[in-house]
């Protein structure tokens, strides 16, 4: 992989568009840029690989070696041969008889991150698509065409890529900013016939696990984020509510070995550095509540759970995965029955992290009960000048709540869900798909606990009964909240102050 800027305005920065070119495994940062809006190009070995394995794909058909899905139906169907004048057929009505899925379309960014995966995929060279049907994916994607693609239906994969392929068919539908388009539609804005598919092609558009990676990579990008301002929002609370710094000191610390916790544990004490308040409460406690004390050791084991994520997808990314795989040359060409198109690692893997992200709001939700709390809080009940008269973030807790038992409940673990499909052929299923919009979904909810702490914490200062200087840090982001949140005074609906936080968290970091 390599990265590039093009620019169509030179003199304008913000004309610039960041390209990846594929040449070795992409990684799930690049999937994650792809789905932010960089283009994505070929190498030239890239584009040979895809030729290579398609010359393979050729020479089978011309010598009539049974291949899965080449000269044979799918699934239960394995040995129903094809003849060589049907395979078209086959692989046209793979994509219109697997586009079976429902609901509400993925967002661009998942459409894109999934469009992405598919291509890196196809690019190691061992699924023998044409390079044909390669570049039109590369042209949809780069001109930001984006097929809807229903979010619900799927057991691994199929459903949502089927749906990109019925646009390369000239079905389907998409967008491109504002505009929605037929698939045949947007194939001529972009001066594209519709594809008439070839041998194994229908196949390999509906195969492997790029639906599971592309998400995944999406997943990794916020979890990432929303994790640095899980630690800035629990800097935040330690500091209102007086506790000890000396849980956070680098020498107990590093008796434990995490690289998570010692990295959330310097976090926290960049964070909480030269802080006027804690130096005045320091002593005052022998230790304080697990939801403050524990902090690098949750926040720490979660940061641990997602490197190990991070590295299974980066592996997937690396991996073919596609069924069949061909191999051999046009000489001697090989087809290899595998099912390395099952998800099981990311299907494992994403379970672990959404249990990972549910903790972190898990916590932060029992910070905020302590922040609003007055039986130990020592500021007015419920952060409400007028307490009473006024509710102030005593609702808010209880959004928080809500929205932590809704993380237990989608956290149960979707590799574990099983099925049986296509009359036994398909009898054990894991759901890497579904695991990972699972995580995405945690995810909203872990950015709105947040939201909801960090404003609680900036509500906190400004009920402190003392005046006490923050920390440097502290007293910069409390600085960039209120500069674009005021003071809660039951003076507006609180959601939309809610919204309000979360668009500054998806602005810069903390």
């Amino acid at each position: 992989m390599s990265r590039a800027s093009s620019s169509a305005g030179r003199e304008d920065p913000r004309s610039m568009v960041e390209t990846i070119t594929i040449d070795g495994p992409l990684t799930w940062r690049d999937i994650a840029a792809v789905a932010d809006g960089a283009r994505l190009a070929l190498s030239a070995r890239a584009r040979q690989r895809i030729i290579d394995a398609r010359r393979i794909v050729d020479a089978l058909v011309e010598r009539g070696m049974r291949g899965y899905g080449i000269n044979t139906g799918v699934g239960a169907l394995c040995d129903v041969v094809i003849s060589r004048d049907n395979q078209h057929a086959l692989s046209h009505n793979i994509i219109l008889s697997h586009a079976c899925g429902v609901g509400d379309p993925l967002g661009r960014g998942e459409a894109r991150a999934v469009m992405a995966a598919q291509i890196a995929n196809f690019a190691h060279g061992y699924s023998g698509v044409r390079i044909e049907t390669v570049e039109a994916l590369l042209a949809l994607l780069n001109a930001d065409v984006v097929p809807l693609i229903p979010s619900r239906g799927s057991v691994g994969y199929l459903t949502h890529a089927a749906a990109i392929g019925l646009v390369l068919i000239g079905h389907g539908t998409t967008t491109q900013g504002t505009d929605r388009l037929s698939g045949s539609e947007a194939l001529a804005r972009i001066g594209l016939e519709p594809l008439r598919l070839q041998a194994k092609e229908g196949l390999s558009l509906v195969n492997g696990t790029p639906c599971a990676t592309g998400q995944a990579a999406l997943a990794l990008t916020r979890t990432e984020r929303l994790f640095r301002w899980a630690d800035a929002a629990a800097a935040m609370t330690y500091e209102n509510l007086g506790s000890q710094a000396e849980a956070f000191a680098e020498g107990p610390l590093a008796l434990r070995q995490s690289p998570g916790l010692q990295a959330v544990g310097k976090a926290l004490r960049d964070w909480l550095a030269e802080s006027p308040m804690l130096a005045e409460t320091a002593g005052r406690r022998t230790q304080d509540p697990l939801s403050l004390r524990a902090v690098p050791q949750v926040h720490g084991a979660a940061r641990d759970a997602f490197d190990h994520v991070a590295g299974i997808v980066d592996r997937e990314l690396s991996s073919v995965t596609d069924n069949p795989a061909v191999s051999g040359s046009p000489e001697a060409p090989r087809v290899h029955s595998q099912a390395h198109a099952v998800g099981a690692a990311l299907g494992l893997a994403l379970d672990s992290l959404a249990v990972a992200v549910a903790e972190v709001a898990a916590i932060s939700e029992r910070r905020i009960d302590r922040l609003v709390n007055p039986l130990v809080s020592g500021l007015p009940a419920f952060l409400a000048d007028d307490s009473g008269v006024s509710s102030g973030f005593m609702i808010a807790q209880y959004t928080g709540t809500a929205l932590v038992a809704e993380n237990r409940r989608l956290a149960a673990p979707a590799s574990l869900d099983g099925g049986i499909t296509s009359a036994l052929q398909e009898d054990i299923l894991t759901h890497a798909t579904p695991a990972a919009w699972k995580v995405l979904a945690i995810l909203d909810n872990l950015e709105r606990i947040v939201a909801i702490e960090l404003l609680a914490a900036a509500q906190a200062y400004d009920l402190q009964p003392y005046s006490r200087g923050r920390a440097p840090r502290t007293d910069a982001l409390y600085g960039r909240i209120r500069g674009a949140i005021s003071t809660y005074a039951d003076d507006r609906p609180m959601n939309e102050d809610f919204d309000r936080m979360r668009d500054l968290m998806r602005g810069v970091a903390p």
